[in-house]
């Protein structure tokens, strides 16, 4: 096929076709009438020699061939439109709507502090936070449906890139006027008392050694760092008592009030839940790892500048998170 041929105004419905999976919502977001999206589609199949897309019940569904050629024909209009300044990005006049993944740690630590930050610097600038804990996560941050997904990441495949945010390590919860709350905390108050832990999906989600990989991406799936606490335990002859797992943070405050269990989690959540809840803070009475967490994104959005503006903003408020933390 000689690019002679080519309109390349059909590359741009076939970016939003495959983002959308929808007609109309393609038609939506490039002014276009729905016949005119089929129109283009229907031109596009006859240069290509493939159907490109299928009508499914849910909605669009690519073939292999377009699934072939999304990825490279979305960063070539994403560096055409970089280039020639397509798409210049204000952010003060922006109306651009951004995609996150997260948990809702995350959520409480990061996002929340970002929010504030775009109302000043940009409040025409919408936010909407998907679940990181997703089993496509991977998938939707290829098919353009998430912008950055933040969280703790073992693994990182060579299409996406990755950006360190900020740098922790654990600690541990306990209530007011608990038993272990006027002495040190020690490896015989872990063993004793029963714990609880935050965990977003198990071995039969796919989970290894606390992480799930999928499509090339590892995602932490435990919020504590399981391995240190059986090995220093271990040397005991004791073992964890792991007695309530919950998928998220919210509950923790509450499950922590009148019991006597402990809860290891992110340093950064423990300092946020022991403000809010009125909790007490410890470090563990043994070494555990120190992990990153990072903001990742599909490397076709490596040079869009609103892009580049909203990672460097998230960036800077973790860095700010960390600073503040340090100064507690």
């Amino acid at each position: 096929m000689s690019i002679g041929r080519m309109d390349l105004n059909l590359l741009k419905v076939f970016d939003a076709v495959y983002e959308d999976r929808n007609l109309v919502l393609a038609g939506r977001r490039l002014n276009l009438s729905q016949s005119a999206v089929s129109h283009a589609l229907a031109r596009l199949r006859e240069l290509v020699g493939d159907d490109l897309f299928l009508r499914t019940g849910k909605g669009m569904a690519p073939t292999g061939r377009a699934m072939e050629m999304a990825p490279v024909l979305r960063d070539a209009l994403r560096r055409v439109e970089a280039t020639l300044g397509v798409e210049r990005f204000v952010p003060e006049q922006s109306t651009r709507r951004f995609v996150i993944a997260a948990n809702d740690h995350v959520t409480a630590v990061i996002v929340a502090p970002l929010s504030r930050d775009l109302q000043r610097a940009a409040p025409g600038v919408d936010l909407v936070i998907r679940p990181s804990t997703r089993l496509d996560l991977a998938e939707q941050i290829d098919l353009g449906r998430i912008d950055l997904a933040i969280g703790i990441f073992s693994q990182v495949p060579a299409r996406m890139n990755a950006r360190t945010l900020m740098t922790q390590g654990e600690a541990i919860l306990m209530r007011k006027g608990h038993p272990a709350a006027r002495r040190a905390l020690s490896l015989r108050d872990i063993a004793r008392y029963p714990l609880v832990t935050i965990s977003v999906g198990g071995q039969e989600e796919g989970a290894v050694d606390g992480f799930i990989l999928e499509r090339g991406l590892a995602r932490q799936s435990e919020m504590f760092d399981r391995h240190a606490l059986q090995e220093a335990l271990a040397d005991m002859g004791q073992a964890p008592r792991l007695r309530i797992t919950v998928p998220h943070s919210l509950a923790i405050p509450a499950l922590l009030q009148e019991s006597d269990m402990l809860s290891i989690v992110p340093m950064s959540l423990a300092r946020a839940l022991r403000r809010s809840a009125d909790l007490l803070l410890r470090r563990p009475p043994y070494p555990s790892v120190t992990v990153p967490t990072r903001a990742v994104w599909h490397r076709r959005n490596d040079h869009d500048a609103a892009h580049i503006w909203l990672r460097d903003m998230a960036f800077d408020v973790a860095r700010s998170v960390s600073d503040a933390y340090e100064r507690d």
